[in-house]
């Protein structure tokens, strides 16, 4: 008995009208980061271990896939680790190359080893598959693509500011309002650890906070004190759970919460340039939105960090995030290399658009004329007009079998094909072609001339 096919779980195909719409989300992204001045790059599915590997925190490190050592990979085993069944210490041994987690550090090793053919700043964007080893949910996958653009190489809040903007102008253009862009700086993050005296812990402080929405102040308190974070510094954090009023109200309370703190006052005036900036120019369907918990939980952001947040009637997680890594080529050996850049989460965006109906009608459509096959000398007929209109990017083809009309007009019907054409003797003594109209129901006889009229 033949073994029933499946797919490993967090993994999906994707229907014709499935990649059409997603194509459609990516062309808009794209020709946004054109008109943003980026320039595509491309990197491999996979890299070394040892690129991936301790840039993502111990959480972002376990959720990697690790490829085995082709041929017989356990040859150069680590014998005691196998013997003992310690995991850890074993994976180095038999797998040396993994599936990328994301697009950010391999970008980083890009630039690195391309240093010098690369103009600064240089700003790239990159739109390729990444793979983690999640638990899958709605709107999270083990596969998914993820949509970049990162400048490295300028120090400049300018960018940060552009960023917002660009985020707002791919909503904008999709169609979807109401999407809120939250922004925190690891500085301030760092500021709070600072006051809270737990400097020393401010990956474990950051992960914990990060999770505040997710489950809730008592279970945020909790994690931290098993971290080893004191009551008492957990109470110096407690006014960051209730800060309220807009953008510049909170930055307020918070120059009174970190008076003490050097680094999260410099945090604060990023911030405030950053708002500044945006509330000149304008945002013309998102809202900018400071929130101080936001971490994200990546050990490489040093300033600004954003997530943007899908509209409120919408329950989906973030459908986009970044923020800015002062030296995340120095773990390859480039010092001094500012970079920031921002991800757009196309599975996510697709979803949304899906449950809010934004997607055109126009999206899916893959033919725009159906030729009907009558036989050997009407289908020859046909041809002729088919590539004529080809020639003028109109998409069309001829039904292959001379089957029966009503076959024939539901797989138009079936396709979403708004013309159907139709020649039989009288047209063909004529030189015309009757054409039906499927969605308005109307049908008329016209010359090939007329017929590349009515539909360029």
């Amino acid at each position: 008995m033949a073994q029933k096919p499946s797919l490993p779980k967090g993994t999906r195909d994707f229907s014709s009208g499935d990649v059409l719409k997603r194509q459609y989300i990516m062309d808009v992204i794209k020709q946004a980061f054109k008109t943003f001045g980026f320039q595509p790059i491309e990197t491999p599915s996979f890299e070394n271990s040892s690129t991936l590997m301790g840039k993502y925190g111990e959480e972002g490190d376990r959720l990697i896939f690790k490829i085995l050592n082709s041929g017989d990979y356990l040859k150069k085993a680590n014998s005691e680790a196998l013997e003992t069944r310690n995991s850890n210490a074993l994976t180095g041994s038999i797998s040396e190359k993994a599936l990328r987690y994301d697009l950010t550090v391999p970008f980083a090793r890009y630039v690195v080893q391309h240093q010098n053919e690369l103009t600064f700043p240089f700003k790239r964007y990159q739109m390729q598959p990444v793979w983690r080893a999640d638990r899958p949910q709605k709107g999270r996958f083990r596969e998914f693509w993820q949509c970049d653009a990162d400048v490295v190489g300028s120090d400049s809040l300018l960018q940060e500011v552009a960023f917002v903007q660009l985020y707002d102008t791919v909503f904008k253009a999709l169609g979807l309002e109401g999407v809120t862009i939250h922004i925190n700086n690891r500085k301030i993050l760092s500021g709070i650890a600072e006051v809270m005296g737990a400097q020393d812990k401010l990956i474990d402080f950051t992960v914990a906070l990060d999770k505040l929405d997710k489950i809730g102040e008592a279970k945020v308190v909790e994690e931290m004190l098993s971290k080893g974070i004191s009551q008492e510094g957990i109470n110096q954090l407690k006014p960051i759970f209730t800060l309220n009023g807009d953008f510049e109200e909170q930055i307020t309370q918070l120059k009174t919460i970190l008076s003490t703190s050097e680094e999260g006052l410099k945090g604060i005036q990023e911030l405030q340039f950053i708002n500044q900036a945006i509330s000149a120019v304008g945002l013309q369907t998102a809202t900018l939105n400071l929130n101080v918990t936001l971490a994200r939980g990546l050990n490489y952001y040093t300033g600004a960090i954003f997530e943007v947040a899908a509209p409120e009637e919408v329950q989906m997680g973030s459908i986009g995030g970044g923020g800015r890594y002062d030296d995340l080529t120095g773990i390859f050996g480039l010092k001094g290399m500012s970079g920031v850049g921002i991800s757009f989460g196309l599975d996510r965006i697709y979803l949304v658009l899906e449950e809010l109906d934004l997607f055109p009608n126009t999206v899916a459509n893959t033919l725009d004329i159906l030729f009907v096959n009558f036989g050997q000398t009407e289908a020859l007929y046909a041809l002729q007009a088919i590539q004529s209109l080809r020639a003028q990017g109109i998409s069309c083809e001829l039904y292959p079998d001379a089957a029966k009309l009503k076959k024939q007009l539901n797989y138009a019907n079936k396709r979403g094909v708004r013309f159907v054409v139709m020649a039989g003797d009288q047209e063909i003594a004529n030189h015309t072609y009757t054409v039906k109209d499927m969605n308005a129901g109307t049908q008329d006889t016209v010359s090939l001339e007329g017929l590349l009229e009515l539909l360029s």
